[in-house]
């Protein structure tokens, strides 16, 4: 049953399975996903799907993940880099206590306001703390401050391909021991395996170089241990352990 090509890949709006198999994929969400996604997210997937730049939103199968993630580790006080208009952060609210908190930063507002309306209907957006612009002088300022070393329970990454790694040079300091920071994309449309010459979009050739150098540092990083999952578009979980 695999796919036969671009023609046979699933059609569902900002699809990034790499599953072989559409039918397959249209069943894990059929079964698992859409019966039991909070209706908050639903609609919030759905206005997301209208927008031009909708393959940039977090999958609705990975948002079912990280909702229990969170869940399953307690997370109280965590930090999103990367807010789109916001299906994975309100997926992340939803999952914190009444009281956690939600650091979120991204380099448009307008996208996130777009989500705003539902994150509000749904009773959570006084868990977030938007910030617009880019995210490294916020974490640099947050370094340089002292009060902020090991705070954070969990840190979900879905930004600038090209500055992962920066981002993971500060991130490291800032979640907890024991803590846990989630890149996406580490598959990168399935293009790391994919030799230099094969076609592939502009923008999926540009950041893949990015993906490649920040998987194999984090393969080497021994501050870290690491489980990279095939959600969505790979995403890659590391546990801090020192």
């Amino acid at each position: 049953m695999a796919g036969d090509g671009e023609a046979g890949r699933h059609q569902e709006v900002g699809h990034k399975s790499l599953l072989q198999s559409d039918a397959l994929y249209q069943y894990i969400l059929e079964t698992s996903v859409y019966p039991r996604e909070p209706e908050a997210m639903k609609e919030l997937r759905e206005l997301t799907a209208k927008h031009p730049w909708n393959i940039m939103t977090t999958s609705a199968d990975e948002g079912q993940f990280l909702n229990m993630l969170l869940k399953l580790i307690n997370a109280k006080n965590t930090m999103e880099i990367g807010v789109y208009t916001g299906y994975s952060l309100l997926a992340t609210a939803l999952a914190l206590p009444e009281d956690g908190k939600i650091l979120a930063m991204d380099i448009n507002k307008e996208n996130y306001e777009l989500g705003l309306p539902v994150i509000q209907k749904a009773g959570v957006a006084h868990k977030i703390d938007f910030r617009e612009g880019p995210a490294l002088p916020v974490l640099d300022q947050m370094i340089e401050d002292g009060k902020y070393h090991g705070s954070f329970d969990f840190i979900f990454v879905d930004a600038d391909k090209d500055n992962y790694i920066n981002y993971h040079k500060r991130l490291i300091d800032l979640v907890k021991v024991g803590g846990l920071i989630g890149y996406d994309n580490t598959l990168w449309n399935g293009s790391v395996v994919a030799p230099p010459d094969a076609p592939m979009r502009k923008y999926v050739r540009y950041y893949r170089d990015f993906v490649l150098e920040l998987n194999k540092a984090l393969a080497a990083d021994p501050r870290i241990e690491i489980c990279m999952l095939p959600v969505g578009d790979g995403i890659t979980l590391c546990r801090r352990i020192s």
